[in-house]
């Protein structure tokens, strides 16, 4: 299957999603999760219509930034962000999905502050309380977003989860409620609204998109397996 009929298919499933949970496919961002891909993979993708990319490694987005800079990507970060990384992706991303502690949301005040922007950011919550995993804990979030909210370069447009992993989709569900869920208190209790919810990746981005998902990072099944 070459990449135009890749897209097409998953761009299917998405409104099959849509379809079955009385959504608009107009409110689902298809993000291309890029890792390890090489660029002029991510080209030819673009040149079929996929818009939004997001990279995991702050050296390997730098490089694909480079080598495609011709390019109206609209990259996204999605991997766990080190405070020290932070001044490499101001300005070259439009949203990072990662921010999971004051002192990264300091770094990324500081320095939006200094190119003069508001950076996009989505707060990542460890919704399976994993101990392998980034994100902040579902009983800190609250603590975090009124943190955040104070920060004027910093906007906070939803929250990010990477749930277990589970062969069954729907054991994934739960999880993917609960985010919703988490977003609709801080909503509620804040009277902000909250956007996105990116959520959902190759093997159960469907069942995201029933529990609301605004953003999903489908990798393997537009790129393939990974080497």
């Amino acid at each position: 299957m070459g990449e135009c009929a890749r897209l097409e298919y998953v761009r299917s499933l998405i409104e099959e999603s849509c379809v079955r949970s009385g959504r608009d496919p107009e409110e689902v961002t298809l993000l291309g999760a890029s890792k390890t891909v090489k660029p002029e993979i991510i080209r030819r993708f673009f040149e079929c219509g996929l818009k939004t990319f997001g990279e995991n490694r702050v050296q390997e987005l730098l490089e694909k930034y480079d080598r495609l800079k011709g390019l109206n990507i609209d990259w996204h970060f999605i991997g766990s962000l080190q405070t020290n990384k932070v001044k490499y992706l101001i300005d070259r991303v439009s949203l990072i999905h990662s921010l999971d502690r004051k002192s990264l949301a300091d770094e990324i005040q500081k320095r939006a502050q200094r190119a003069g922007i508001v950076q996009d950011v989505l707060i990542e919550v460890n919704v399976g309380d994993e101990e392998s995993k980034a994100g902040v804990k579902p009983e800190e979030l609250r603590e975090l977003f009124e943190y955040s909210l104070n920060l004027p370069n910093l906007k906070v447009l939803g929250l990010m989860t990477i749930p277990p992993y589970l062969p069954d989709p729907e054991e994934v569900r739960p999880f993917f409620a609960k985010l919703r869920k988490l977003k609709n208190r801080l909503e509620e209790e804040f009277g902000v609204n909250l956007k996105h919810l990116s959520m959902g990746m190759s093997h159960d981005f469907t069942v995201a998109i029933e529990e609301g998902a605004t953003i999903v990072r489908v990798g393997t099944l537009l790129f393939g397996e990974r080497t």
